[in-house]
């Protein structure tokens, strides 16, 4: 396994829904995937923005898909919007809380009392996702912090993958709270550093590799922590989403599964204003990308999102080259 991409690092920080598994259900070769890491003497932590199950509550589910999970292993953001209360809220105070259970004990465990009303004089919100959330949840938290309390996210993910499809994710009510509002909340979890150096330091990892199918929360935390990241086609992001992600949101490896840490990375070697990965080969020129090679081959597109990505270093919004493809 010495020129396996996994050899370069000691860890893997891992997300959950689109990597490990979509709904209920593990990913091909996921699982496997993950058991093989012990083997090569490689650490696992799991880093998810789901704040409706607890840690252990996760980690359970996990050990029931067939992957190792330790309780220690999971960290989520709601335990990182517990971390971020309590240092922002003195010991005792009331949180309304518009989430799940696992969300209100994370509250309870750093010193805070979690209330459900209004009424009971809460001074801030914290907003995690929760499937049985209804309107009537929503418009509490609303009348909270138009009143002026703080308003807490455990993260804005605007989609989570389920076995159906894509559903709305935390990110879409919170924006139902903040239309409502004008207001804007504090995030804990990803796309925020915090969050990926807490599971890190729970690995005493020193060289991780970020792992996620999201550009926007799990490979620009990834990034913002100063971690090398993999994008994987498992989940939400897809080559043309990834093709033209914004400079912040690149990740340093482009993945079809968790299969592919077991295999050398190809090298993309740049020339002249072209670049080559395998038996690709990619241009950029006045916005187009030509590839030479095959749209079904991973390499096509790593040597395209390099030559893309150098003709447009820097860019705060998502800009899609026109593609053209050429056979060898």
């Amino acid at each position: 396994m010495a020129d396996s991409l996994i050899s370069s690092f000691d860890a893997v920080l891992s997300d959950l829904d689109g990597v490990v598994y979509a709904g209920p259900h593990a990913i091909p070769g996921a699982v496997e995937s993950l058991r093989r890491l012990e083997t090569v003497g490689v650490g696992l932590g799991y880093v998810t923005n789901n704040a409706s199950r607890t840690p252990a509550q996760v980690a359970a589910h996990l050990r029931e898909l067939g992957a190792p999970a330790e309780d220690h292993q999971v960290v989520s953001s709601s335990q990182a919007a517990g971390e971020l209360l309590a240092s922002m809220l003195p010991a005792g105070a009331h949180v309304l809380i518009t989430g799940s259970a696992a969300l209100a004990h994370e509250i309870e465990l750093v010193g805070l009392k979690p209330v459900h009303s209004a009424e009971e004089s809460p001074v801030a919100v914290v907003q995690g996702f929760n499937p049985e959330i209804g309107w009537k949840d929503l418009a509490e938290a609303s009348y909270v912090v138009a009143g002026g309390a703080m308003w807490f996210a455990t993260n804005t993910d605007m989609s989570i993958p389920q076995a159906r499809g894509m559903a709305p994710g935390n990110g879409t009510l919170v924006a139902a709270v903040a239309a409502a509002t004008g207001k804007t909340p504090l995030v804990a979890g990803k796309p925020e550093a915090p969050l990926f150096h807490a599971a890190a330091k729970r690995l005493k990892a020193d060289r991780p590799l970020v792992v996620g199918d999201r550009l926007d929360t799990d490979i620009l935390g990834g990034n913002r922590a100063g971690f090398a990241t993999a994008a994987v086609l498992t989940g939400v992001d897809t080559t043309h989403t990834i093709l033209a992600a914004r400079t912040d949101e690149r990740p340093d490896y482009l993945l079809a599964d968790l299969e592919g840490l077991y295999a050398p990375y190809p090298e993309v070697m740049g020339d002249a204003g072209s670049y080559r990965c395998g038996a690709a080969s990619a241009v950029a020129e006045n916005g187009t990308v030509t590839v030479t090679g095959d749209a079904h081959d991973l390499d096509a597109w790593r040597a395209a999102c390099a030559a893309w990505w150098a003709a447009v270093p820097d860019t705060s919004v998502a800009q899609a080259p026109k593609l053209e493809w050429r056979t060898h």
